[in-house]
């Protein structure tokens, strides 16, 4: 499916499912987001992970609820399931999505301005430069005697201010290399958007109406 109506679909989908009770449309969508994932080839560990985080947190959560005493069986496998849901299908989206398609998606087929998808990918290739940074920062702090935690303010003022140094130098090679903003552009790869997308696009949703709506559990 083109990346940028799948997306538009598991937002859709997650927030009828917040606002509706059925945990059979849940478990449902459960299986056909383990399934998706399993054709894809994700790795198992991927999927242990997918599965135990969600499962303390969702555990936790129908526990607090049932030592409070008023909450109905129905109501407690609904967040149960509700859970699931949303690491599944947000796991099936983000390991079966790349991001450079997903930029080129958003910017052809959603019209999702230029700077925006560049900003995006900018973001994304800088994760392993801030990653450095914040390993740098830390051991010059150990170097002078003193210790920044994960929770340390001074650890990420000094990363933040890295970070708005690389923004400018992002910008300015932009420029240089022809960028203009607005201006018309062409594209060396493109993501198309057929009628086959758009099949699967309304049609899973019609799906999921019926099941949110016929009346079950």
């Amino acid at each position: 499916m083109n990346p940028s109506l799948k997306l538009a679909l598991i937002v859709l989908i997650a927030l009828e499912v917040s606002f509706v009770q059925v945990w059979t449309v849940n478990v449902v969508l459960i299986v056909v987001s383990l399934l998706l994932m399993l054709i894809n080839r994700v790795p198992w560990r991927r999927l242990l992970l997918l599965t135990i985080v969600p499962l303390f947190f969702a555990s936790a959560l129908v526990w607090s609820l049932m030592i409070r005493g008023d909450a109905s069986t129905h109501f407690l496998i609904v967040i149960f399931t509700r859970m699931f849901v949303y690491v599944y299908m947000g796991g099936w989206f983000t390991l079966t999505t790349k991001p450079l398609r997903l930029t080129r998606s958003l910017e052809q087929n959603a019209k999702l301005p230029s700077k925006f998808a560049y900003g995006f990918l900018a973001a994304f290739n800088l994760m392993p430069k801030i990653q450095a940074e914040v390993s740098t920062v830390r051991a010059a702090a150990l170097m002078r005697g003193e210790v920044l935690h994960v929770w340390s303010p001074r650890l990420y003022f000094k990363v933040i201010l890295a970070a708005m140094n690389w923004s400018d130098q992002l910008a300015a090679a932009m420029v240089s290399h022809g960028f203009v903003e607005g201006a018309p552009r062409t594209h060396s790869l493109t993501v198309p958007l057929v009628a086959r997308d758009w099949w699967l696009f309304g049609g899973s949703l019609v799906l999921v109406q019926v099941g949110l709506f016929v009346g079950l559990p």
